[in-house]
Order: structure tokens, then sequence, then C-alpha cells
């Protein structure tokens, strides 16, 4: 395939990427989205593979079809709950991809630059290495907190900004170092002291931010992974890599914006240590008061006497993998005249969008799932607000305790309502670590045990 079919095909690619972002940006476009990214890949991938510039198409055929059955069973065997673990191990590959090919651009002979061209050439190199670097280990370490193999609550290493300070200094320093070699083998010592640094910051960082700011860390990695893309496209002189990635590095740091307004959080404060410190007071059982028990009967019963009933899913629901319950339980509520509503906050789950996905699996209609600015001031004039698994995000101490780890958080009100029945396995502690009042409250009812078997039983009830 000559230059100009392989640049007309990158052009209709980049279209399609756009129009997908666009897709993504609505629940009820987000299918035809995922449509138009899916074509958009196949014909960037056709047009690169066929192009004069590639050989050895047989071994990247073979590489590529074991990469995709890989890919196939692993997205088809993940649990919906263990989504924002595979999202966060995809970027970890995006970064270790490019501090890859960083160093094997850096070191290959058939690439005969001079002056200004080489100088850009190895800025580009140094970039790309630093930012995929920092991307693949901080994934990993995101990895690791998701799936629980890492202890989620943040590890604030005494004079940790010392050392981030340092370790950009020394970064600094070797750049130029790096720009300064008059070989490659005098330049392969400054890039890998900084490929080593850029790992352990990437260990750092995500290890000091707490459980409740990680679907804030999925989105930022999401965008630390599109420049490490367009990092390695710039390294390959490929249009389309830069134009996908600045795409998606700039689509998830608007993501990650949005989210820490919606959390009342400053980016810089996530990464520097976000929630889930260990250093806020947390109540006793014995200090707050006595909780109030309801059996799924009774919870039946002020559902089906209620006008207004708004269903709050927190990531108890994914786990219990409630949501099809939910959805039969709704559907009976609204044949009965009840106006059913789902309040959705913007941190609900482990990653952007989670609970949207999984009532959008369960056909619940589009138009009932509001978002917390939405849903927040119709609480009052709630008859039943069903919490279902969320703890972190429907805690008023965020609201009332100035010293309270949480402080500032926008959550949803549900405390407001006549009722607010929550749906919970145990007393536990949410994601953050931190106790939750609104257990203890006088209008709120515990209704414990696993959240698919509870609604179940709810249903059973409503006849």
């Amino acid at each position: 395939m000559n230059a100009g079919v392989v640049t007309a095909s990158y052009i209709v690619a980049s279209i399609l990427f756009i129009l997908s972002l666009g897709g993504l940006s609505h629940q009820e476009t987000a299918r035809r989205g995922n449509l138009y990214g899916i074509v958009g890949m196949a014909i960037a991938i056709v047009a690169t593979i066929t192009s004069d510039q590639v050989s050895g198409i047989a071994l990247i055929m073979v590489l590529m079809i074991l990469g995709g059955i890989a890919g196939f069973f692993v997205a088809a065997k993940v649990e919906m709950t263990a989504m924002p673990q595979l999202v966060a191990m995809l970027h970890s590959f995006v970064g270790l991809a490019a501090v890859l090919i960083g160093f094997a651009s850096y070191v290959d002979p058939s690439i005969n630059l001079s002056g200004t061209e080489e100088t850009i050439h190895e800025v580009e190199i140094y970039l790309g290495v630093l930012i995929g670097a920092v991307t693949f280990t901080g994934s990993v370490i995101a990895f690791g907190k998701l799936q629980a193999v890492i202890k989620s609550a943040p590890l604030l290493l005494p004079g940790r900004h010392w050392l981030n300070l340092a370790g950009a200094v020394v970064c600094v320093w070797m750049g130029a170092e790096f720009l300064d070699a008059e070989s490659v083998g005098g330049g392969l010592v400054p890039l890998t002291i900084m490929t080593i640094i850029a790992l352990a910051f990437g260990v750092h960082m995500v290890m000091a931010i707490g459980g409740a700011d990680m679907p804030v860390v999925i989105s930022m990695l999401n965008s630390y992974s599109g420049w490490a893309a367009a990092a390695t496209g710039f390294m390959l002189s490929n249009d389309l890599l830069i134009v996908t990635g600045a795409l998606v590095g700039s689509s998830g740091a608007i993501l990650s914006y949005i989210m820490c307004r919606a959390m009342n959080r400053h980016f810089v404060s996530v990464i520097l240590g976000g929630f889930g410190t260990e250093s806020g007071a947390v109540a006793t059982a014995a200090e707050a008061g006595e909780v109030t028990a309801a059996s799924a009967d009774e919870t039946a019963e002020m559902l089906r006497d209620a006008k207004e009933v708004v269903i709050v899913p927190g990531y108890g629901m994914a786990v219990a993998h409630a949501q099809h319950a939910i959805s039969e339980m709704t559907h009976k509520l609204r044949s009965a005249g009840v106006n059913v509503r789902f309040g959705i906050h913007p941190v609900a789950g482990r990653m952007p969008g989670h609970m949207n996905v999984l009532l959008a699996e369960a056909k619940i209609p589009y138009d009932v799932v509001l978002e917390m600015d939405e849903i927040n001031d119709d609480f009052p004039n709630t008859d039943v607000a069903l919490v279902v698994g969320a703890n972190d995000i429907v805690n008023p101490s965020a609201q009332e305790d100035p010293n309270s780890p949480i402080a500032g958080m926008p959550v949803l009100e549900v405390w407001k309502a006549g009722t607010a029945v929550v749906l919970k396995r145990s007393m536990a502690t949410g994601y953050a670590g931190v106790d939750n009042p609104l257990f203890y409250r006088e209008n709120t009812r515990m209704l414990f045990g696993d959240a698919r078997d509870s609604i179940e039983s709810v249903v059973k009830h409503l006849g």
C-alpha cells in the first residue's frame, strides 16, 4: 500500500476515533461509539501492516493472532467487577511498549539523523520513555490495589514530596546528559538511570493515593497511556499514533479533571496523596448509636407504599451481580406506578462509568439513570432511598465533619429521604476506610446480606 493510501486511511481512522469519543460521552450512543472505534482501529491496523515501510508481515501476523486470542479470552473471562483491574493492566502494556520502543529507537542503527533533527528525536525518545515508565509501574500498582493484592490505604513516606522533587531534578539532569552524549553507548547510561527513577516514581505515586481516589487514578493513567502512545508516534513518525495518543491523553485528562471537581478535589492533591488515609477518626458503633435492621418483606412493603424511590448503586452491587435482580424489581415497581430512578455518583465503583455499564447491561432505561447533580435536590421529596452496596458516596460526614478524611467530597444525600434502606453484607467501612454515620440514623434501615439475594427476596415479597 503506497503512502497516499496509508495517509487517507489514517485520516478516516482519525475521524472514526473522534466519532467514537463523541459516542462514548452518552449512554444512548455508547454502542455506536464502540463500533466507530473498532472500525477505525481495524482500518489503522490494516493500513499500517500493509504499508511499504513495514516488513516481516508473517511474523507480525503470527504475533497479532496470538495477542488477539489472548486478549479475547481475557476479556471474555473477566467479570464486570474486575473491569477496572483489566483497564489498569492494559494501561501498563501501553507504558511498557513506549519504554521498549524508546530504547529500540535509540539504538536502531538505521536511524541516521544529525543536528536539530537528531536533538528533536532524542527529546521524543526521552519523554516517551519517561512517560511510559511512570505509566507502566503506576498501572501495575493500581492493578494490585484494585485486586486487593496491595493495601488500598496510601503509603505516605516521610519526606515523600522531597523524594519526588529530587527524582524530578535528577531526571532533568539525566536528560541534559542524554542530549549531550556523543555516542549511543554514552546516552544509554543517563537514559537507563532516568528509566529506573521513573519506574520508582510510578510506584511511589500510586502507592501514595488512597482507595477512594482510585477511579481518578484509572482515568489519570488512561491519560498517561495516551501521552505515552503519542510520544511513541513521534518516535516512529506515525501520524495516526500521534493523533490517537493525543485524543486518549486529552480526553483522559479532561475526565480526571471532571471527576476531581465532582469530588471537590484538586488533581494535584490526589497525586500527592488522596482519600483513604488512616489518620481520620473513625467512630465506633457504641459511639455512633444502634442500627435498625429491616427484613426483605419490610423493605418490600416500604417500596410498595412509596411514590418516589431512588436507588443508589455502589461497588457492592457489582460484587453481588445484583443488577439484574434490581432491573426486575424496578420493572415491578414501575408497573405498579412507583416512580423509580437511579442516582449515580461520579466515582461509584472503581472506574468511571462502572455503575452505568452495569445498569445498561441489565436493561435499565437510560432516562431513569441520573447523575448526582441531577438527583440530589430530589431526595427531600423521595419516600425511599435504596442504597445497594454503596458506602463512601452516601456518607454524611463528608458534609458534617470537617475532620473527616472525606470532608468536602460531594455525596448523594440519601439521608434526606423519608427512609434510607442500606443493603450491606456487614458494618464494614467502605473503600476509604471511614465509618458511615448514615447507618445509625433514625430514618435508616439496614438490610444485611448479599445484595442479589436480598433484592431477589424483596422481589418475591412484592408479588
